[in-house]
């Protein structure tokens, strides 16, 4: 039994006459005729009474109809998921990125299955909030972002947990506590970024200090972090927190990087995607994030004091 033939019989019990069916399917009428008589000699039974003048399907015929059209429709799904599959695995594949992801985009491209063969990776450099309207408005695929517990309209998967480091000016006494207890900085004016800006960041750094006995004293505002970390470089007296990440970004000797005794104050990293991404690309992102995240964690782990 071949699929064609499936095929021409659904054409002909549609049409139940030859000649249209033949024309529906732009081949011949004794073509039809012929794989017809075929299927119904291998199936031992007709589907088809041709006594009269009219064409009409036999009850076998009748009864067999509804799968036939199933077997056709499963051919066409199979045949565009096949076409999805094939041009996924050639497209571009757009991505929002922050300047401080360092070796951890080489982790989640390695963590990718089959490393993400057959895609072009295509980055931008944006900020947050940018990111997340690209991604919306379908001008990128998906995006790193920190920040954020939620984001209407698109999924965010777990990427890994940034255990953040503290930044202060090296001369000072505690640059030689490591690690250092955060209950030490208490009298130290600390450079955060508004919780106008990033809430989340601001209310679990908030949230620690309270945790360890304090109310932080905010010092100005914090601008970029290259410009925060020259003035503190330059012996400005307070303290900002980042991510291990952004380390390499520290090139002064004037400013001591330090992890945190305890708990760390800890922030999520999400690949943030549209609610309708397709189904291909969500299952293997999902499993790249599940890997990532699980490595990671055993890095941080085994590097807790």
């Amino acid at each position: 039994m071949e699929l064609r033939q499936i095929q021409y019989f659904v054409a002909v019990a549609e049409e139940l006459h030859f000649g249209r069916a033949a024309e529906r399917l732009h081949i011949g009428q004794p073509a039809v005729s012929q794989q017809v008589r075929r299927l119904e000699r291998e199936l031992r039974t007709r589907l088809f009474d041709r006594s009269g003048r009219t064409v009409t399907l036999t009850p076998v015929g009748q009864a067999l109809l509804p799968e036939a059209r199933e077997l056709l429709r499963a051919m066409d799904s199979f045949a565009a998921k096949a076409e999805r599959l094939a041009e996924q695995s050639e497209a571009t594949f757009r991505v929002g990125i922050s300047s401080a992801l360092g070796e951890r985009l080489d982790d989640f491209l390695d963590a990718l299955p089959g490393r993400g063969d057959g895609t072009r990776f295509e980055f931008q450099t944006l900020d947050a909030h940018t990111r997340l309207e690209e991604v919306r408005a379908g001008r990128l695929d998906a995006a790193f972002v920190r920040g954020v517990e939620s984001a209407p309209g698109l999924r965010l998967l777990t990427l890994w947990h940034d255990p953040l480091v503290v930044a202060l000016p090296a001369a000072h006494p505690l640059a030689g506590r490591d690690p250092l207890d955060l209950a030490d900085l208490a009298e130290l004016p600390l450079r955060i970024a508004a919780r106008t800006e990033n809430p989340v960041l601001f209310d679990a750094v908030v949230t620690a200090c309270r945790k360890a006995g304090f109310e932080p004293v905010l010092g100005p505002p914090f601008t970029r972090l290259q410009e925060t970390l020259a003035e503190i470089g330059a012996g400005a007296a307070c303290w900002t927190l980042m991510y291990p990440t952004a380390a390499p970004m520290v090139s002064s000797r004037r400013v001591a990087l330090l992890p945190l005794n305890g708990d760390p104050i800890t922030m999520r990293m999400f690949l943030a995607l549209r609610e309708n991404a397709d189904p291909g690309r969500l299952e293997l992102l999902t499993a790249a994030s599940t890997q990532v995240r699980r490595m990671v964690d055993e890095e941080n782990q085994s590097r807790r004091p």
